[in-house]
């Protein structure tokens, strides 16, 4: 079978809301990563066949297919196309998904494959809000609201109904909140981000310019204490804003290829996708889908869960990656290892590539094998990946 190679991959810093990377365009995010891409790859731009871009806010500055938006404010000729996915949180993973089985198809050979979130912006939600305002109706439709009869889907009664059902209390979850923050500050001081990150070129608020280069939502000086300060997100809950994914900016992307391409244009294959999965799960849970999803990759690659170095679970809330662990048995000490979108921020639409390139430098750094990649999403939904790397191919 034809495979699918990443043969680059790279990721701005995350701002925080209203923070350093609130003045730069969304249109304009995508494509610095796209045109870092095609300097790191050294790929003629001709040579890439399509652009396939996440992003979950569809409306104002994300309107208009995004995604073709990307190319034509990037290197790429004009004559490369563009298009947007919607998978929720997913949105990113799911392009990497659709940019795998284009090439391992053979009906392309190059695709560029990411996402962007201008959440400072595009507030998450405004596409709902708008339609509520306008008249234009909401998701919700007479056959949906007959299945789930005054159900209001909702992602923080999930966090909540996931850490009740796997028995997840919240001393264990600020325990792991900080984690997350100490990982990332780890990481960051001993710079194991640097390769990966695309200085942003930003006007700060006093006229000045300035490189955003490192993830602006880590605490440094992160505290049990701190955190066990904070309120719950719902009356009697265990959830908290610190163990909340962080609302962010933020695009990251990577360039997959098959070995057509790879050979011709001599490209620096970096890690092999070794295998895919999507599916549905419970829209009330909601959160619950990684753990199926991941259950069906490893089903399809013959690996177990023990044989995978390193496990990037998305932290959209932090019930979510310690429920994973608990159903599958995973280690904790492989999850997440440089920290998770509770300290380095959840760019909706960028956060499935986002987490790719991160997983595949530290794989590279620690020389490890397989790397596993689970994304829970809205609606009750999860994609779930496994790459292998590079260096390991042929062992």
């Amino acid at each position: 079978m034809t495979q699918a190679y990443i043969v680059g991959g790279v990721r701005t810093a995350t701002g925080r809301k209203q923070g350093r990377l609130s003045g730069v365009h969304p249109v304009d995010m995508g494509a610095m990563v796209v045109d870092e891409l095609i300097e790191r790859t050294g790929i003629p731009e001709v040579c890439v066949d399509d652009l396939i871009f996440g992003v979950v806010m569809q409306n104002g500055a994300q309107a208009g297919n995004l995604g073709r938006n990307v190319t034509m404010s990037s290197r790429l000729p004009l004559e490369v196309p563009g298009v947007t996915v919607d998978r929720q949180c997913g949105s990113s993973l799911q392009a990497m998904q659709f940019a795998a089985q284009a090439v391992m198809s053979g009906t392309q050979d190059v695709v560029i494959a990411g996402g962007v979130e201008a959440m400072s912006t595009v507030e998450i939600g405004s596409n709902v809000r708008d339609g509520l305002q306008h008249g234009r109706g909401v998701p919700k439709g007479e056959r949906l609201e007959a299945r789930y009869p005054g159900i209001q889907f909702s992602q923080f009664d999930g966090a909540e109904l996931l850490a009740e059902k796997y028995g997840i209390g919240r001393e264990e979850l600020d325990e792991f909140g900080l984690l997350s923050h100490q990982r990332a500050a780890q990481a960051t001081r001993e710079g194991y981000f640097r390769r990966e990150v695309l200085p942003v070129p930003i006007k700060l608020e006093d006229g000045t310019r300035d490189l955003h280069q490192i993830d602006e939502g880590i605490r440094m000086d992160a505290s049990l204490e701190g955190l066990r300060g904070l309120n719950p997100l719902r009356e009697e809950g265990v959830i908290t804003a610190g163990t909340a994914s962080q609302i962010s900016d933020g695009a990251a992307a990577v360039m997959i290829a098959n070995e057509r391409a790879v050979a011709e244009l001599n490209l620096p294959v970096r890690a092999r996708i070794h295998s895919l999965a999507v599916v549905g799960s419970d829209p009330v849970v909601m959160l619950e889908g990684p753990i199926p999803a991941t259950e069906k990759v490893l089903e399809r690659s013959g690996l177990t869960v023990d044989e995978i170095d390193l496990y990037e679970v998305n932290e959209a809330f932090g019930s979510v990656p310690l429920a994973w662990a608990k159903a599958l048995g995973a280690d904790i000490e492989r999850l997440n290892v440089n920290g998770g979108a509770q300290a380095l921020g959840h760019p909706l639409g960028a956060t499935g590539a986002k987490l790719m390139v991160t997983l595949m430098h530290e794989l590279e750094r620690r020389q490890g094998r397989y790397g596993l990649i689970a994304i829970c999403e809205g609606g009750g939904t999860a994609n779930a990946m496994i790459v292998e790397r590079a260096d390991r191919l042929a062992a």
